[in-house]
């Protein structure tokens, strides 16, 4: 994210601004003396800023994934790399957790803000509002309410399912207006809005794209607008829109060259540059560590052709926000880790690394002028040690049981109305023998108990043989052998304890819910064989309303489903990183905020801490674990790994 600078120019007049776009629904005119033009030359070939033109130099970074307080740090990180511009995803399910309920102010949700600030610190803005963004976010920002609705197709225009277009246009209501102030023909920073994201890998409905950018007109936002796609599925479905923009995904300048070739009224631009990548829960290291973008970046350099390095910054996916991938008959399930480092330039922490001095100093050779000092680093905090004690037990803090109507079969957490976090189904077996337990499907991971004893669990996401067999774990949702009934009697109380991780967020397995799908059942069981039905249920989201009223408590012998808690008394703050090496599989909150997932199968296992989360004196650290009954110890460090 580099910045040359604004371009002091004078606005140009609405036929002028027509003469250099060649297209005049599609140039950004002056709402006053303070706006900007920004369109296209009318062969193509260029971005024109105020009729001159415009290499746009960005870096992608998420405000939903940056504590408020570091907003303005990473962007003048940005800046002092050689960025002009500043490509953000909007992660609309972020907004509208439940129906009709926008959420524009607390927390990072105030996206017009993280723009604002971007005008102030002299950065241009590409928004990427979706509705769908993938972005390794929870069902790629879309909202899981739509789940509900057993047929719900996503992705598709109002005569294919209305009830997700109008959800979409919901959306669009809302958001329009605080966006259209910032589009750069008001004044404001935001040069092109992106038109959905990569459907050309989704699908190649012309019809649906076109009712997503006449839905930003008809509210008051009439571009530019842009699309973007990796080549070859741009080449075979077709998915810009008349008049847009190309960005291209893993663009360079070959590719950019081939888009113009095939659409030379409009400019392309290379919209995702991976300096790193993805990683997920099992991997065996982080992953990007080897990519080097340093030849694309010369060639973008030397051509004057624009970019956009995803991510520059990736920050972090707190709370239950990560997502996931899975083939398209939603198998092979791989949710992602919690960071969002990505390997990119600019840490997970906000650091410089090795890799943004070389672009930086890249970039800057072709500059007619110097760029800003990079800003001093964020402080911070190693050494300190501290090991929680039990403090409360889930199974203790149960709310009060769904209504027994609606829990005849289990159901997934979409139909009771639950986002994330943790669900319990509970059954009495009466004349229990033994058996099988048979559960179809366990979104994502499941621990199994007869009364107060651990029976084994499921995990969804395939997981190292050895700790499967540690943890008396089946994968890919294989049955479970129960034990005798001579250890736990005849009529023991089944609780199924099932965690959601991350949505799937990209490709055609996007309809991904959680909880129990469809049934559960005992083989070899004697009477019990078969389907169980007339189930309890306990809703568990474990937000921040339910963490509050936790009441303290755990019996002897303790059950797994704990959670520990620790008090440390800091005198001063700054980033941190909690090593939960030592423990299983879990969350962590920290004075209230969810700091997000740790699992012992790596390859993270220490979670992020952001100085502003942390006070002077006394702070308060909260583990839930799956597994564990008795405690670790938790490090302060200064680095993810």
């Amino acid at each position: 994210m580099e910045r040359r600078r604004f371009l002091q120019v004078g606005t140009l007049s609405a036929l002028s601004a027509m003469a250099v776009t060649g297209n005049p629904a599609f140039a950004a005119t002056a709402g006053g003396t303070k706006g900007h033009t920004f369109g296209f030359a009318g062969d193509g070939s260029q971005f024109l800023l105020d009729g001159r033109p415009f290499q746009i130099r960005s870096g992608e970074m998420h405000p939903a994934r940056i504590p408020v307080r570091y907003w303005r740090h990473r962007i003048r990180m940005a800046k002092a790399m050689g960025m002009n511009t500043i490509a953000l995803y909007v992660m609309w399910n972020y907004l509208e957790e439940r129906p009709g309920v926008f959420d524009f102010h607390t927390d990072r949700r105030d996206v017009a803000a993280f723009v604002r600030l971007c005008q102030a610190e002299g950065v241009w803005v590409l928004l990427r509002p979706g509705p769908y963004v993938c972005g390794e976010w929870d069902l790629g920002g879309i909202p899981p309410y739509l789940l509900r609705h057993p047929d719900i197709r996503l992705r598709v225009k109002t005569a294919d399912d209305p009830r997700y277009m109008a959800a979409v246009t919901r959306y669009i209501e809302h958001l329009a207006p605080r966006i259209r102030p910032l589009l750069v023909a008001h004044g404001g920073p935001i040069l092109m809005v992106q038109i959905e994201n990569e459907y050309g890998s989704y699908g190649d409905d012309a019809e649906y794209l076109a009712e997503l950018r006449r839905l930003w007109i008809d509210h008051g936002v009439d571009g530019p607008f842009y699309t973007e796609d990796g080549l070859s599925q741009l080449e075979r479905n077709h998915t810009n829109v008349p008049g847009g923009a190309i960005a291209l995904s893993g663009g360079d300048a070959s590719s950019i060259a081939a888009a113009r070739a095939a659409y030379p009224a409009v400019p392309a631009m290379a919209g995702e540059v991976y300096p790193g990548w993805l990683t997920h829960w099992g991997d065996d290291t982080f992953q990007g560590a080897d990519s080097d973008v340093s030849t694309t970046i010369r060639a973008c350099m030397e051509g004057g052709l624009s970019f956009n390095l995803y991510m520059l910054h990736g920050g972090t996916s707190f709370g239950f926000f990560a997502g996931a991938n899975a083939d398209d008959a939603s198998g092979h399930y791989q949710p992602d880790i919690t960071s969002y480092d990505y390997e990119a330039p600019i840490s997970e922490q906000g650091a410089a690394t090795p890799r943004y001095t070389t672009y930086r100093d890249l970039i800057a050779s072709y500059l007619p002028e110097p760029l800003p000092a990079v800003p001093a680093p964020i402080p911070t905090i190693a050494g300190t040690t501290v090991e929680p004690a039990p403090y409360a037990s889930v199974w203790d803090n149960l709310p009060d049981a769904l209504p027994a109507d609606r829990t005849v079969d289990p159901r997934p957490f979409e139909m009771y109305g639950q986002n994330s976090g943790f669900i319990l189904y509970r059954r009495r077996l009466e004349g229990y023998s033994g058996g099988t337990l048979d559960i179809r499907w366990v979104h994502d991971y499941a621990t199994v108990f007869l009364d107060d004893t651990y029976a084994g669990g499921f995990s969804r996401p395939l997981i190292p043989d050895a700790v499967a067999e540690a943890r008396h774990v089946t994968n890919d949702n294989a049955p479970l052998v129960l034990p005798p009934a001579a250890q736990v009697g005849d009529h023991p109380r089944l609780d199924i304890l099932v965690e959601g991780m991350g949505r799937t967020n990209y490709g055609h397995a996007l309809v991904d819910r959680k909880g129990i799908l469809e049934s559960v059942a005992l083989r070899d069981a004697g009477a019990l064989t078969g389907d169980l039905t007339g189930w309890e249920v306990f809703l568990l989201p474990m937000d921040d309303r339910f963490i509050a009223a936790l009441k303290p408590g755990v019996r002897t012998p303790p059950r797994p489903g704990i959670f520990f808690r620790a008090t440390v008394h800091l005198r001063s703050t700054g980033d941190t990183y909690l090593d939960m090496s030592r423990w299983t599989k879990g969350v962590v909150w920290v004075n209230g905020h969810n700091l997000g997932r740790y699992w012992e199968i790596g390859p993270q296992r220490r979670l992020y801490c952001p100085a502003p989360w942390l006070r002077r004196g006394r702070n308060e650290i909260l583990v839930f674990d799956l597994h564990q009954t008795e405690t670790a110890p938790i490090t302060f460090e200064r680095t993810l790994h």
